[in-house]
């Protein structure tokens, strides 16, 4: 819309959230304790805000208005998130609280802009807001967009939205932009003992509809393997103990890597316990923000490892 002010922002935007698992039921309406809904959220921050229907994994939430109504809905959301995160360690043995995670989706055409000749935009940002910002390096599935991973204090959060916004803004989207939509997606499936397990939450439950291996090799090759944030979704040829051992790598913030090892290395034992997969995690190195974890096996172990990991 042409409604610009003296500031140059006041126009009218519309960015896109995507949430993913346990997220998204911090913004649905019958989980949020003392009527604090996003019908609240509405109306104190003057955006539109809808969620995505379905029984998808991941959620697209889309915010729209004036880029102040659009900054006031990312503070309470970035809020809401920090409450959660404060909530959730009130009885955990984690010493280092993560931080507020959240995951834009925007359009591949702008990405260029936001990342800037050589990187110096993106280093603007991280330098001037403290956020942690991060664009993925590949498109997601059947779309043009590409994912924007923000992690920070909600304050930073909220500096940092502010910035992207004003570079979409600047640089409009060139072409047409084939928006991301969610799919419905199964848990991963397991063969172990000759018998098959899906994975839900921190349990393996036996999958009744499965039992020879060829059956759910089939399966395997339907499902898609659980992708965490900011990576590459990975091809899964199945379950076949002959298939060839590959590796693969990420990159986790140091502030989560603890939650991952465990004490004395209790959750990563477990979870290479469960997985079949080598899993090796680099020391820190001096001024980086992000430890590289390298998981090796076959693609089954492989894709096993990074839901564990991300469900961490």
């Amino acid at each position: 819309d042409a409604r610009v002010t003296e500031g140059g922002l006041n126009v009218t935007l519309t960015i896109r959230l995507l949430m993913h698992g346990k997220v998204r039921h911090l913004l649905l309406p019958q989980q949020l304790p003392k009527g604090e809904t996003v019908k609240k959220m509405r109306e104190e921050s003057g955006a539109r805000i809808n969620i995505s229907e379905g029984s998808c994994p991941e959620r697209i939430v889309t915010i729209t208005g004036p880029t102040d109504a659009i900054f006031k809905a990312f503070s309470m959301i970035a809020l809401k998130f920090e409450e959660d995160i404060n909530a959730s360690m009130t009885n955990s043995t984690v010493t280092s609280k993560p931080p507020v995670t959240l995951r834009l989706v925007v359009p591949a055409s702008q990405c260029g802009s936001l990342i800037g000749k050589g990187g110096s935009k993106i280093k603007e940002i991280r330098e001037s807001t403290g956020a942690q910002v991060q664009v993925a390096g590949d498109m997601l599935p059947n779309s043009t967009e590409r994912a924007v991973t923000i992690s920070g204090t909600p304050d930073a959060i909220i500096q940092c939205v502010k910035q992207i916004c004003v570079v979409m803004l600047e640089s409009p989207p060139k072409g047409a932009t084939i928006p991301y939509r969610p799919k419905p997606a199964s848990a991963p499936i397991i063969f172990a003992g000759g018998q098959a397990f899906t994975i839900q939450g921190q349990y393996a439950i036996p999958h009744p509809d499965v039992s020879p291996l060829t059956k759910l090799h089939q399966l395997a090759m339907q499902h898609p393997p659980f992708t965490p944030l900011g990576q590459t979704t990975p091809g899964f040829p199945g379950l076949d103990a002959t298939t060839p051992t590959s590796s693969h790598e990420l990159t986790i913030p140091n502030d989560l890597i603890g939650c991952i090892i465990g004490r004395q290395g209790s959750k990563i034992n477990e979870i290479r316990q469960m997985s079949g997969a080598q899993i090796k995690i680099a020391n820190a190195t001096e001024g980086s923000a992000e430890r590289q974890v390298t998981i090796t096996g076959s693609p089954a172990n492989i894709s096993l490892a990074q839901y564990l990991i991300n469900a961490r």
